[in-house]
């Protein structure tokens, strides 16, 4: 008979019994549990076994003794062939197999080490790498201007309480939770220290232009806090390496990139609060004629493929210590929909889906090689005759409502109100007063 299983995360066959097989054991502890059946080959036919009831009573002291769990050891019978079940639970603290710890990848069973090993001992205890507190760093290793920046970023937003922006560093930090008792967390060093990287290594962002793969033509290292960082390689991604389709109507000019900036800068964030800081990698970002690419160590939850990642749109934040303050100061729009926003942005944009691959971490590539110059041309002359046809309807009704003028120009509203924001930061438009009871100006003067 064979089993009607495979082997797997949960389940593994084994024709006899060694002793050495409790390791397997500790990995399914370590993992989501799981069965070791001994007296079943690789194919999941039982052959059985000849001490099956001997085994019935060792294993479960052996495990006691070495691990300090208990397992269910179950006596099976196939016609005249006796095989073992043995049923392995999920622990929720770490279980060791002489002093090292295993975990279940698949169908085998793998020491953890390194990186890896912290990361499972901290999930084990309940916390996340940047939660984890810091010795012989305190408020004086703080940045006064990193903290004057998340002010100002935090207030526009309004995400938070205007009277707690006015209050100390120190207050600040301990309602951003970056504080466990005495001890500054491992965040802190990230969102607001005079030197992160001497805290965490590989803690910036490289950009590099190539020419091909073997062809590096020039690059830049960020480093500093994480919120310079998001604003230094969008500049500088949209300054120095993009190269723009310059257009002009009338006596303005207009610049159209092959990526869209809001893509962007989501696949950015998205890099910085899901990376794996444990893993000492920068954040890689490869830009080329053809294409950019982005690449941020990480892992993914357990049993999800990238397919999953791309279904579920986003994960939980690796780092929730640093999401919420980024999230505080307007970087992260909404919980959970990193992609879908990717890939929404992109589309609306210029109608091209950007690549998500999983290879020691997440890989996003927004390809722009399909979109000739001619096109690009053709779509930024359309988007400054949507924004004239914009200042003419407010001229004609300065109290009009997005909601109005997307149903006039048949637009979305998320469309009309980046329409909006960008004549706003070109100086064509300006809103007198509130959301409710202001209006709208336009102003030529200065154009």
């Amino acid at each position: 008979m064979t089993l009607n299983l495979k082997e797997s995360q949960t389940a593994e066959f084994k024709q006899l019994w060694k002793d050495e097989y409790i390791k397997t054991l500790s990995a399914f502890a370590n993992s989501d549990g799981g069965t070791l059946y001994v007296g079943v080959d690789d194919e999941g036919e039982i052959i059985g076994i000849n001490n099956a009831k001997k085994l019935l009573e060792d294993i479960p002291n052996k495990v006691r003794d070495i691990l300090g769990i208990m397992v269910d050891v179950n006596l099976m019978q196939d016609e005249d062939k006796e095989y073992l079940e043995i049923i392995t639970d999920k622990y929720p603290y770490p279980i060791s197999y002489k002093g090292s710890y295993y975990y279940r990848s698949g169908s085998s069973t793998q020491e953890l080490k390194g990186a890896s090993l912290d990361k499972f001992l901290l999930s084990r205890q309940g916390k996340k790498w940047d939660g984890v507190p810091v010795p012989y760093f305190g408020f004086d290793d703080l940045d006064p201007f990193a903290f004057r920046l998340f002010r100002d970023k935090a207030e526009k937003k309004k995400r938070i309480d205007a009277e707690l922006l006015k209050e100390s560093d120190e207050v600040l930090v301990d309602k951003l939770h970056l504080k466990e008792g005495d001890y500054l967390k491992r965040a802190t060093t990230l969102l607001f220290a005079k030197q992160p990287q001497k805290y965490v290594t590989g803690s910036s962002i490289k950009i590099g232009y190539f020419k091909s793969n073997s062809d590096l033509v020039y690059q830049d290292v960020i480093e500093g806090n994480l919120f310079e960082q998001v604003d230094k390689t969008m500049e500088l991604i949209f300054t120095k390496y993009l190269k723009a389709i310059i257009s002009y109507e009338g006596v303005q000019r207009v610049e159209s990139f092959p990526v869209s900036e809001l893509a962007f800068r989501e696949a950015l964030v998205n890099a910085v609060v899901h990376k794996d800081y444990g893993s000492q990698h920068t954040i890689q970002i490869s830009v080329y004629d053809d294409k950019l690419l982005m690449w941020n160590a990480g892992d993914l939850p357990p049993h999800w493929t990238i397919e999953t990642l791309l279904q579920k749109h986003s994960s939980e934040p690796h780092n929730p210590a640093i999401a919420y303050p980024f999230f505080l100061a307007g970087y992260i729009e909404l919980w959970g929909r990193g992609i879908e926003k990717i890939i929404d942005e992109s589309k609306k944009f210029n109608g091209i889906t950007p690549q998500f691959r999983w290879q020691n971490g997440l890989w996003v590539e927004f390809y722009f090689n399909n979109v000739d110059s001619k096109e690009l041309e053709t779509r930024v002359k359309t988007r400054v005759k949507t924004r004239v046809k914009i200042l003419e309807l407010i001229e004609e009704n300065p109290n009009i409502t997005n909601q109005e003028l997307a149903e006039k120009l048949e637009l979305t509203v998320k469309g009309i109100e980046w329409q909006i924001k960008k004549l706003k930061t070109q100086g064509f438009l300006q809103r007198i007063g509130g959301a409710k009871g202001g209006h709208w100006e336009c102003d030529y003067d200065n154009h």
